[in-house]
């Protein structure tokens, strides 16, 4: 498991100073916004194969992140801008399913937050489930 994750650093390293082709552009469409998704396995993935946990931090919380190298650990402290705290709605951009699908997917440019090719559409809508989690959940529950 150790090694996905130093793998998943890598990549995302990798893709956020432009030496590897993420293959943004063959990816799969985006899926409905209707899908619904498993927030348990969405919370895997966000803290696991999708490697979110690396910028938004441990479920979420920005001041629990996971073990990184250190190259990789103080790349992600100077992401500018820094990544979203995904606990606070009022802060967010991104308003609707559809929009964090699509970002999730296809990344968001001028920001560390890289296309992800390698997930599935189940495997976004389950993360968008957990998303939906983490923003009623609030910064205080542990």
């Amino acid at each position: 498991m150790m090694r996905g994750g130093i793998v998943s650093a890598a990549l995302l390293v990798a893709a956020f100073v432009g030496i590897v082709d993420t293959g943004a552009a063959s990816a799969a469409p985006v899926g409905s916004a209707a899908s619904k998704g498993d927030a348990r396995q969405g919370q895997r993935l966000f803290n696991g194969k999708g490697a979110c946990a690396y910028c938004h931090g441990t479920d979420g919380y920005r001041d629990r992140m996971p073990p990184l190298e250190s190259d990789t650990a103080a790349l992600v402290a100077r992401l500018n801008p820094p990544p979203a705290d995904l606990r606070r709605p009022n802060g967010l951009r991104l308003k609707s399913d559809k929009a964090r699908m699509k970002i999730i997917r296809e990344g968001h440019e001028g920001t560390g937050m890289f296309p992800d090719p390698s997930l599935t559409d189940q495997e976004i809508a389950d993360i968008v489930a957990y998303l939906a989690v983490l923003r009623r959940e609030g910064p205080t529950q542990r």
